[in-house]
């Protein structure tokens, strides 16, 4: 499945992970598990509802250099695009 970033990329979403209705720290847990089972330059998708997920994820991906390729937050529900960099 394909979506188009800023009509300048086309990004292939390999995984996508339903975190809702978990709460800190699982949704971070959730997250680390996934990405060690991706490749470096594969993106994955990671829905949550946890407020403490918009920050827990931001800082664990600049703490595993995984990039943040887009980000929503629509009426709670917050949505991750990331691509693995290392």
């Amino acid at each position: 499945m394909g979506i188009k970033m800023n009509d300048k990329e086309d990004i292939e979403i390999i995984e996508e992970l339903d975190t809702t209705g978990l709460f800190c720290p699982e949704p971070l847990f959730e997250v680390r598990n996934l990405s060690e089972s991706v490749e470096v330059g594969q993106c994955f998708r990671v829905v949550a509802d946890d407020p403490a997920a918009e920050e827990d994820l931001q800082r664990w991906a600049k703490r595993t250099e995984t990039e943040i390729l887009d980000f929503t937050n629509e009426d709670g529900i917050l949505t991750f695009i990331f691509r693995k960099k290392k």
